[in-house]
Protein backbone atom coordinates (compact mmCIF):
# COMPACT_ATOMS: atom_id res chain seq x y z
CA UNK A 1 0.00 0.00 0.00
CA UNK A 2 1.03 3.39 -0.53
CA UNK A 3 -0.24 6.81 1.85
CA UNK A 4 -0.20 9.82 1.10
CA UNK A 5 -1.55 12.82 2.75
CA UNK A 6 -3.45 15.57 1.10
CA UNK A 7 -3.90 18.80 3.43
CA UNK A 8 -7.08 20.45 1.68
CA UNK A 9 -7.12 23.78 0.49
CA UNK A 10 -9.53 26.70 0.66
CA UNK A 11 -10.20 26.49 -2.98
CA UNK A 12 -11.31 22.68 -2.67
CA UNK A 13 -14.16 23.44 -0.89
CA UNK A 14 -17.34 24.30 -2.47
CA UNK A 15 -20.51 26.15 -1.68
CA UNK A 16 -21.88 23.47 -0.21
CA UNK A 17 -18.88 24.16 2.44
CA UNK A 18 -17.54 20.54 1.83
CA UNK A 19 -14.65 19.05 -0.60
CA UNK A 20 -16.19 19.66 -4.09
CA UNK A 21 -16.92 15.81 -5.71
CA UNK A 22 -13.92 17.15 -8.62
CA UNK A 23 -11.28 16.97 -6.23
CA UNK A 24 -11.29 13.78 -5.28
CA UNK A 25 -10.51 11.90 -8.52
CA UNK A 26 -7.42 14.96 -8.80
CA UNK A 27 -5.88 13.25 -5.31
CA UNK A 28 -6.50 9.70 -6.41
CA UNK A 29 -4.14 10.76 -9.25
CA UNK A 30 -2.11 12.67 -7.49
CA UNK A 31 -1.34 9.51 -5.14
CA UNK A 32 -0.71 7.18 -7.96
CA UNK A 33 2.85 8.67 -8.54
CA UNK A 34 4.34 6.57 -6.53
CA UNK A 35 2.84 3.40 -8.48
CA UNK A 36 3.94 5.27 -11.65
CA UNK A 37 7.55 4.65 -11.23
CA UNK A 38 7.55 0.95 -11.34
CA UNK A 39 7.14 1.64 -15.12
CA UNK A 40 9.01 4.94 -15.55
CA UNK A 41 11.21 5.48 -12.37
CA UNK A 42 11.83 9.29 -13.24
CA UNK A 43 8.53 10.33 -13.86
CA UNK A 44 9.97 11.48 -17.12
CA UNK A 45 7.21 11.86 -19.56
CA UNK A 46 8.96 10.58 -23.08
CA UNK A 47 9.51 7.66 -21.50
CA UNK A 48 5.62 7.13 -20.03
CA UNK A 49 4.37 3.25 -20.52
CA UNK A 50 0.94 4.30 -19.28
CA UNK A 51 -2.72 5.29 -20.04
CA UNK A 52 -5.91 5.15 -18.28
CA UNK A 53 -8.22 3.52 -19.36
CA UNK A 54 -11.37 4.26 -16.90
CA UNK A 55 -12.21 5.57 -13.42
CA UNK A 56 -14.70 5.55 -10.90
CA UNK A 57 -15.55 7.05 -7.79
CA UNK A 58 -18.36 6.24 -5.20
CA UNK A 59 -18.40 8.96 -2.49
CA UNK A 60 -19.42 7.46 1.09
CA UNK A 61 -19.09 10.82 3.33
CA UNK A 62 -18.65 14.24 3.10
CA UNK A 63 -14.82 15.54 3.41
CA UNK A 64 -13.63 18.72 5.01
CA UNK A 65 -11.31 21.36 4.98
CA UNK A 66 -9.09 21.76 7.66
CA UNK A 67 -8.52 18.06 8.47
CA UNK A 68 -6.16 16.28 6.59
CA UNK A 69 -7.08 13.03 4.32
CA UNK A 70 -5.11 10.37 3.49
CA UNK A 71 -5.09 8.32 0.59
CA UNK A 72 -4.74 4.90 0.34
CA UNK A 73 -3.61 2.87 -2.60
CA UNK A 74 -3.43 -0.54 -3.36
CA UNK A 75 -3.57 -3.20 -6.56
CA UNK A 76 -6.09 -5.04 -6.39
CA UNK A 77 -6.17 -6.63 -10.33
CA UNK A 78 -3.33 -7.72 -12.03
CA UNK A 79 -3.82 -8.63 -15.95
CA UNK A 80 -1.48 -9.23 -18.51
CA UNK A 81 -1.51 -5.32 -19.89
CA UNK A 82 -3.67 -3.87 -17.42
CA UNK A 83 -4.36 -3.92 -13.65
CA UNK A 84 -6.57 -1.69 -11.65
CA UNK A 85 -6.16 0.32 -8.72
CA UNK A 86 -8.16 0.74 -5.67
CA UNK A 87 -7.67 3.88 -3.55
CA UNK A 88 -9.62 4.98 -0.54
CA UNK A 89 -9.59 8.78 0.60
CA UNK A 90 -10.00 8.99 4.52
CA UNK A 91 -10.65 11.05 6.77
CA UNK A 92 -9.53 9.98 10.52
CA UNK A 93 -11.37 7.09 11.07
CA UNK A 94 -13.99 7.68 8.41
CA UNK A 95 -14.14 6.27 4.79
CA UNK A 96 -15.18 8.83 2.40
CA UNK A 97 -14.26 8.07 -1.11
CA UNK A 98 -13.66 4.89 -2.81
CA UNK A 99 -12.20 4.50 -6.72
CA UNK A 100 -10.66 2.45 -9.40
CA UNK A 101 -8.38 3.54 -11.86
CA UNK A 102 -8.09 0.95 -14.75
CA UNK A 103 -4.29 1.56 -15.97
CA UNK A 104 -2.92 -0.09 -19.15
CA UNK A 105 0.73 -0.50 -20.29
CA UNK A 106 0.70 1.48 -23.46
CA UNK A 107 3.83 1.71 -26.10
CA UNK A 108 2.74 5.27 -27.66
CA UNK A 109 4.90 4.38 -30.94
CA UNK A 110 3.10 1.87 -32.12
CA UNK A 111 -0.72 2.42 -30.54
CA UNK A 112 -1.02 -0.53 -28.53
CA UNK A 113 -1.21 -2.02 -25.41
CA UNK A 114 2.06 -4.17 -24.05
CA UNK A 115 2.01 -6.96 -21.60
CA UNK A 116 3.56 -5.97 -18.10
CA UNK A 117 6.84 -7.45 -17.69
CA UNK A 118 7.40 -10.17 -14.93
CA UNK A 119 9.56 -7.68 -12.92
CA UNK A 120 6.40 -5.30 -13.30
CA UNK A 121 3.89 -7.81 -11.97
CA UNK A 122 5.75 -8.08 -8.97
CA UNK A 123 6.61 -4.88 -8.09
CA UNK A 124 2.78 -4.61 -8.20
CA UNK A 125 1.68 -7.59 -6.00
CA UNK A 126 3.78 -5.86 -3.38
CA UNK A 127 0.94 -3.60 -3.49
CA UNK A 128 -1.85 -6.10 -3.63
CA UNK A 129 -5.39 -5.70 -1.37
CA UNK A 130 -7.98 -8.33 -2.57
CA UNK A 131 -11.46 -6.06 -3.35
CA UNK A 132 -14.10 -6.55 -1.05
Amino acid sequence: MFSTMISPAFYDTDGLGHINNTRVPQWFEAARNELFRIFTPDLDMKKWQLIMARIEVDYLAELFYGRNVEVRTFVCKIGNSSFTVLQEAWQGDKLAARGKAFMVRYDFANGRAMSLTDEQKASLEVHFKADT
